[in-house]
């Protein structure tokens, strides 16, 4: 079994007076001490060999298993563990040959000072990642912290309230937390005009107003949420075939035929981390479903021009695949053969030549043959009746 030989440290504001004396003499013992200039400048007394970040990041590994068999500390922000470096290393290294030292983590001081339960916060990160994936996570009466990527991002979430209705939003930046340096931000949503300083962390708690947009991360999302060309999986349909799908945390999704991307979008919001790509050969239903994705919190949404089979060879393999049309034996088989174990397969059919083709399927693989029918009531001049919308046939099997 190999010794441990990396420490990744967990530093805050008070630096070196913040540590427990048993970390602080690993820290101090160093021979290397890796970090960002802010963990360096909270270190600045300790005698070794500093290292920056590396560029590009992921360079970060080699060059620590470069340094195997010296005395090497990382010093990371608060808790390693929670949004920070500590995660990536220990999937690239033996958890034998790391030792974390955990320190206040800044939702811990965040959730400190506005006095709310951790239990009861969603806890996110934009730092380095799109700022829109918060947009998934805003909800009446919903409290978030929010890790930031500089000065402008609190703005840019205050626009994002804003336009969804969620103006009267108060929200509170914290910068410096446990430091001298310490400081404080309150404010409203849609007249936020605070200027902060670069390194901070977001508290928001969501006030909706009467007609803000209404988001759960639950699918069936309203279909005037999204641009599309009248050919998407509408609401009703799409709430069960996302559910067939069943999004997971961090699973990855194929959509096949994505059109305006309704599906792929609601399998994002509805688990932690969970990827999709969406193969569709039209540009601009592409330009749609990466606005859609944008606009509804999903922006990490990878969007491949081709059609199946073709188009799925390299690719990832896949948790689930969702086929909104244009299923053959050829496209089944191929993503059939890519799915992973347990993965499941939705397809869906409007015309009588692919229900065919899905009923032979069924007939030869098994699964679950459902019909889907939807009306919806809409005005008839002075009064109401009900619209019927195509029906839908819908197969969808899991890989055992």
């Amino acid at each position: 079994m190999s010794e441990a030989w990396l420490h990744i440290v967990g530093i805050g504001e008070d630096g070196m007076d913040g540590l427990n004396p048993a970390t602080r003499a690993i820290v101090e013992a160093a021979e290397v001490l890796i970090g960002g200039d802010r963990h360096h400048g909270l270190s600045a007394d300790v005698t070794a060999e500093r290292l920056a970040w590396p560029h590009p990041f992921d360079a970060l590994i080699e060059t620590l298993k470069s340094l195997k068999g010296r005395r090497v500390v990382v010093l990371a922000t608060g808790d390693p563990l929670w949004f920070s470096v500590g995660a990536r290393i220990g999937r690239a290294l033996p958890p034998s040959e790391i030792v974390f030292h955990p320190q206040l983590s800044a939702f811990q001081l965040a959730a400190a000072r506005m006095g709310w339960s951790l239990a009861d916060v969603e806890t996110l990160t934009v730092h380095g990642r799109p700022v829109e994936q918060m947009i998934a996570f805003i909800q009446p009466d919903q409290r978030l912290l929010i890790l930031t990527t500089g000065e402008e991002t609190p703005g840019q979430i205050a626009r994002f309230l804003t336009e969804r209705g969620f103006g009267k939003s108060p929200m509170t930046v914290l910068a410096a937390m446990g430091g001298e340096a310490e400081a404080r931000f309150d404010g409203i949503a849609e007249s936020w005009s605070h200027d902060v300083p670069a390194f901070n962390t977001l508290a928001v708690d969501c006030v909706a107003a009467p007609d803000a947009a209404l988001m759960p991360r639950v699918p069936g999302l309203s279909d005037d949420l999204f641009t599309h060309d009248g050919t998407m999986t509408k609401q009703e349909v799409r709430a069960v075939t996302v559910a067939k799908l069943m999004p997971m945390r961090g699973a990855l999704l194929w959509d096949i035929g994505t059109g305006c991307g309704s599906v792929a979008v609601e399998w994002m919001r509805a688990a932690h981390y969970a990827r999709a790509i969406g193969i569709e050969p039209r540009a601009d239903r592409r330009a749609m479903a990466a606005a859609n994705a944008l606009a509804l919190g999903a922006p990490k949404l990878e969007l491949i021009e081709g059609e199946a089979p073709a188009a799925l060879n390299g690719l990832p393999a896949p948790d689930a695949i969702f086929v909104g049309g244009g299923l053959s034996e050829e496209v089944f088989d191929a993503a059939w053969g890519a799915l992973k174990p347990l993965g499941r397969l939705v397809a869906n059919a409007v015309t009588l030549e692919s229900e065919a083709v899905l009923f032979a399927l069924h007939q030869r693989h098994g699964g679950q043959l459902v019909k889907l029918m939807t009306q919806r009531a809409e005005p008839v001049g002075s009064l109401t009746g009900w619209r019927a919308f195509m029906p839908v046939t819908q197969w969808s099997l899991v890989k055992r």
